[in-house]
Formats: structure tokens, C-alpha cells, sequence
């Protein structure tokens, strides 16, 4: 049986020490500003985009891997004798899963299996963790491929929005809306569902009112999680994504709660200030 090596794309969100202790390979989406285009996660960080979107006012795009970014990443590893398991952005979001499926073809078959994680962010990434602890274990590629495709319709994902104003700039919000939201102080909490973004409660008045109803939201199932990891993420939150990590440690018996920071394709979608819980379903 051929080892098997785990890739993904710069959208998981796990931290460069998970992504090097476990041997998983990435390959970056691309953060265009105008006629400039960067590697997510390689030319490209939260902290210069934020940067960026100050000055000139415009959020970035975002394009997907092309097949042949996927390909030159896929070669070497099979041809050192290994299988490949790709869990990547979900489709509803993007065309990256794709792109890795056409580059998969031009290589011999079964040796790479494309994986739709339908999430984003640490959502993608948790699932990532789990193949490649897998793997670790000498579990198949196929064997792999289950089990991810198994827990990806379990993991739960929710965001809490600090601000109105990127939600604005990428166009869902009209400017009245984000003028009264923003006046109103409403909060959003947005969660993942079958592989888009959706708008699950609004939450007004106080920072901490709306971390306290995300962390309520995962409490109130913590007889129904998965306690073996829980991610938390933030964008330029550090302090409140380290409370909602120490809280989660204190009452929900997990094993593992890990603290990570979101990459460009959620920072630009969701803002400074997000703080994310993610978790799997028994």
C-alpha cells in the first residue's frame, strides 16, 4: 500500500506548524488588487490586504489554483510513489475543487482523490487535520476518502462578523443596510451550509454580547461534538479568540481546542475582527 500525502489549499487556515508537522502540502489560491496578482498565503497575507483595501477602498478578487498550479504540486509526490487525498474550498464558492479534479485526470488514475470538503476556512481545515492523522496511521488513500467524506456533512462552522463594512464592499449589503446595521451595532453570526456562507442571527449591541451567543451556540451542543479537536479562528482578534479557546477548553471536555489565524479569502470576505468556532458532529 502507497503512503498517502495530504494536500489542501490556502484556504484551510491551519497554522504553518500544523501544515509542516504533518507533511500537508498547499497550494495557494490567488488575491488579485487591479492589474496585481499574489500567491494567498505566500505574497499575501491578512495584514497587507487589510492594507490595501484602507487605501484603495476595493476589496480583492480571488481566482482558484489553475489545473496546472495543481498539477506541478501533485507531480513530485506521486512520483516519489504516493498516493494523494485533496480536500479542498467547496464548490459552491469556487472553481479550485475543480481545477484539482482536471489536473487529477492527467495523472495515472486512483493515485489522486479530490475531496469537496463543502466548507471553508479551519471548516476545510479540520478535515484536513483529521486525513492527515489518518494517514499518519497508514490508513489508505481510499480509506481516507471515506472518512472525510463521512465527517465533511458534520462539521460545523460559525463566524462572528465585527464589522459591517466588507460584507458591504463585496456587495452584500446594500448602503442602507450596512448605514443602519452599523448604527445599530448589529453583529452577524454567519455559519456554513452545504457549502455557502448564510447569514444565521443577528446579534445588536455589545462585542462581547455577540462572542458570548457564539460560544452559547456550541455549548448548548456539546453532548452532540466530536470533543477530539475544536478549532477557534480570528482575524486580528486575538485576545476574544483566545477567551472563546479558554472557555471551550473549560467546558467542553475537548481534547484538542487549537487557535489559528484566517488567511486572505475569509479576511476579505468577513473583516477584521472575525472570530470563528469549528467543531464536528458525532
Amino acid at each position: 500500500m502507497a503512503p498517502v500525502q495530504i494536500f489542501t489549499d490556502s484556504t484551510n487556515d491551519l497554522t504553518p506548524e500544523l501544515l509542516e508537522r504533518h507533511g500537508i502540502g498547499v497550494v495557494p489560491l490567488y488575491v488579485t488588487f487591479g492589474e496585481e496578482s499574489y500567491r494567498d498565503g505566500v505574497d499575501m497575507y491578512p495584514e497587507l490586504l487589510y492594507r490595501k483595501v484602507e487605501t484603495g477602498g476595493r476589496l480583492p478578487k480571488t481566482a482558484a489554483p489553475s489545473p496546472a498550479d495543481f498539477l506541478n504540486a501533485f507531480e513530485p509526490a506521486v512520483g516519489e510513489g504516493k498516493d494523494i487525498v485533496y480536500i479542498g474550498l467547496s464548490s459552491a464558492l469556487s472553481s479550485t475543487v475543480q481545477n484539482a479534479s482536471l489536473a487529477a485526470s492527467q495523472l495515472p488514475e486512483g493515485r489522486v482523490r479530490v475531496v469537496d470538503s463543502y466548507n471553508l476556512s479551519t471548516g476545510i481545515g479540520i478535515q484536513v487535520l483529521t486525513a492527515a492523522l489518518a494517514a499518519e496511521e497508514g490508513k489508505s488513500a481510499a480509506e481516507i476518502e471515506t472518512l472525510v467524506t463521512d465527517i465533511r456533512t458534520r462539521v460545523e462552522t460559525a463566524f462572528i462578523i465585527d464589522t459591517l463594512d466588507y460584507l458591504y464592499k463585496g456587495g452584500r449589503l446594500s448602503s442602507l443596510q450596512n448605514f443602519v446595521g452599523s448604527l445599530l451595532k448589529i453583529r452577524p453570526i454567519v455559519k456554513v451550509v452545504d457549502g455557502s456562507m448564510i447569514l444565521a442571527s443577528k446579534i445588536r449591541g455589545r462585542r462581547e454580547k455577540a462572542l458570548d451567543q457564539l460560544l452559547q451556540n456550541v455549548l448548548a451542543e456539546r453532548d452532540h461534538l466530536d470533543n477530539s479537536i475544536l478549532i477557534v479562528t480570528h482575524s486580528m482578534a486575538y485576545e476574544e479568540a483566545q477567551f472563546v479557546k479558554h472557555q471551550l477548553e473549560a467546558h467542553t471536555g475537548a481534547r484538542q481546542v487549537l487557535l489559528t489565524e484566517t488567511g486572505c479569502v475569509i479576511s476579505s470576505h468577513c473583516g477584521p475582527g472575525t472570530v470563528g468556532v469549528i467543531y464536528i458532529n458525532k
